[in-house]
């Protein structure tokens, strides 16, 4: 029995790692990109400073088990953007899960001009705004891309959160976090704001 739970705390350990590292990559690469002139959204004064993106330690506590409720007979919609820009989008299910004692629920969208290309078809999108914004983190809030993932168990990482490029560009066209992804807790996790 002994041997047992250590091995399941080992398992334990190892998948939350697995995790910690998949993040740690994440935002290497984030970085690795907003350096590049030709693919970061940052402004051309702000390069001349630019040493990298400001994140919040990497922590456990924020890759999180939800359950995820597919909704069924959903309508398209034209999501509110930054501009007058309104990409459709369908609601393509519930994410429930808790944090400090709370329970929680996001909705994950699917963005249907995106799901038609090649590639593209399991992706999902997780906007969501918390207690940090507008104090640690970007006042919009933040977005978690995701994937289609098996069975009714999901993980979201919020490590591996970042800003909409609106955060380090007002030329962009972003879309703006739905009221009912605002979570009464703070997501000490993912990527800090840029401007103060």
């Amino acid at each position: 029995m002994k041997k047992l739970m250590i091995f399941l705390l080992c398992s334990v350990f190892a998948f939350a790692q697995k995790d910690l590292t998949s993040a740690e990559k994440f935002q290497f690469e984030l970085n690795k990109s907003y350096a590049d002139s030709l693919k970061s959204p940052l402004m051309k004064e702000d390069f001349k400073s630019f040493k990298g993106l400001d994140f919040f330690p990497l922590n456990e506590k924020f890759i999180v088990e939800a359950t995820f409720i597919r909704t069924k007979k959903e309508k398209a919609f034209g999501m509110k953007t930054t501009t007058s820009r309104t990409p459709l989008y369908i609601k393509y299910g519930e994410l429930h899960f808790s944090i400090d004692g709370k329970n929680l629920k996001l909705n994950v969208y699917r963005n249907l001009d995106l799901s038609k290309k090649s590639g593209y078809e399991d992706y999902l999108f997780l906007p969501f705004s918390d207690l940090t914004c507008g104090k640690e983190s970007y006042i919009g809030g933040r977005y978690v891309d995701m994937k289609v993932q098996k069975g009714k168990k999901w993980i979201i990482d919020f490590n591996k959160a970042y800003n909409p490029y609106c955060a380090y560009n007002y030329e962009y066209s972003c879309p703006i976090v739905p009221l009912e992804n605002d979570l009464e807790v703070e997501i000490l996790a993912g990527v800090k704001k840029f401007h103060d």
